[in-house]
């Protein structure tokens, strides 16, 4: 009651600002006054996420949802690389729904379940929305799976508890990634009767599988040659200075930078790459000239097949304070990332990867240079990272197992 007190006191500033913002205006537009294309009647399970990461994460259970049930899915995310990921995914899936979640707004919250007949609310990671638990509750079970508290997050929800502790009751199951993160939502006042920890998503991922030939022209198509490839994925503001000096330093390598946000590339054209010798990825209507050191991504979507052909592949939003993106893509096809000490993110993957030996922790340009110096000496860890995939391959089983069984 006072949550929506307080949004209603927030609306006419929200409006307000959005009348000289226009990429506010368009993002508020999107999420609240959005047109529900959704079929009347139909029996849905609502999957929320955040962003892209929780869309790829989420990709098992939905596809397990439309194969092994009869109920629809309607797909929710906040941001744009979000909406754009899932159309992109689900375009020949008739049994997918996708909408931007409505800011947690109640009125639009509402109209959607007048609409639908709800089955189940299905949470990616720990999104804690008070409108869409409490209403959703009402008409159906409320699952939170892959569910992690970090380390910030859990020093700014204790000081809710009280608040936490009420609208946990709502929340049939939390499927929980680790037992720090089982033990951490308990606290916070989830009953422990309604707490299990089935291990990480993520690492039931199936990622696109490549032929050697499809990975050879792609090769020929950069002209890498005979030079190693060096890819930076996922990299955030002040990772790509780092990554440039540690480039500087090695010699016969062609390096892709690949930021986290496509939009941050004219900023990088102008701050960093001035006098470089690169190209762009939309300009690739030809080979890159044999004379090209570096590419630079401005396209989301290619990240994957780019480390399936790299020899060095250092994962972003570790040397920064950011926490860390996933470590499992370049592992999945049999590449050691190296990543920072910002890890908050991917805290039990990377601690797993460190304590196999599948991986490279680095925290300067020092540790970085000796850790591709360690890949270029013929690093063979394949047998570990295998194992490393295949005892942790039942977590998407036992969650779509639960998630049938409470409906």
């Amino acid at each position: 009651m006072v949550y929506n007190i307080l949004r209603v006191a927030l609306y006419p500033f929200l409006f307000i600002a959005a009348l000289f913002k226009p990429s506010f205006r368009q993002f508020v537009v999107k999420r609240l006054f959005q047109k529900l294309e959704i079929e009347k009647g139909k029996e849905y399970i609502w999957v929320h996420c955040a962003s892209v990461g929780e869309v790829n994460l989420s990709e098992p259970v939905v596809k397990k949802i439309t194969e092994k049930t009869d109920y629809k899915v309607l797909l929710t995310m906040m941001t744009d690389t979000g909406m754009e990921t899932a159309s992109k995914k689900y375009s020949g899936t008739p049994r997918v729904d996708i909408l931007y979640f409505p800011l947690d707004d109640f009125f639009v919250i509402r109209k959607i379940l007048k609409k639908v007949k709800l089955r189940e609310l299905v949470i990616v990671e720990t999104e804690i929305w008070p409108n869409l638990i409490n209403q959703c509750s009402r008409q159906a079970p409320v699952v939170v799976i892959n569910g992690r508290i970090s380390d910030k997050s859990l020093e700014s929800y204790k000081k809710i508890t009280w608040y936490l502790r009420r609208l946990f009751k709502k929340v049939n199951f939390f499927i929980m990634q680790s037992e720090l993160d089982k033990q951490r939502i308990i606290q916070l006042g989830a009953e422990e009767s309604s707490v299990k920890n089935y291990g990480n998503l993520k690492f039931d991922i199936k990622l696109p599988d490549y032929s050697e030939a499809e990975l050879y022209e792609l090769k020929k198509r950069l002209s890498a040659g005979e030079r190693r490839v060096f890819v930076a994925g996922s990299t955030r503001i002040g990772e790509e200075e780092k990554i440039l000096e540690v480039f500087d330093s090695l010699e016969n390598y062609f390096l892709i930078l690949v930021p986290r946000h496509v939009e941050r590339c004219s900023d990088i054209e102008d701050r960093l790459l001035k006098g470089k010798k690169y190209v762009k990825w939309s300009e690739l209507d030809e080979p890159c000239k044999k004379s090209t050191e570096i590419l630079l991504v401005d396209r989301i979507g290619v990240l994957r097949k780019l480390y399936a052909i790299s020899d060095v592949a250092f994962v972003g939003g570790t040397l920064v304070d950011i926490g860390g993106h996933s470590l499992l893509e370049p592992l999945y096809y049999g590449k050691p990332p190296i990543f920072g000490k910002y890890l908050q993110n991917v805290r039990d993957i990377a601690k797993e990867v460190e304590r196999r030996g599948i991986g490279f922790k680095v925290e300067d340009k020092a540790e970085f240079l000796e850790s591709i110096k360690k890949i270029e000496a013929g690093w063979q860890n394949a047998n570990k990272i295998s194992s490393f995939f295949n005892e942790n391959s039942s977590c998407v089983d036992n969650t779509f197992q639960l998630l049938v069984d409470i409906i």
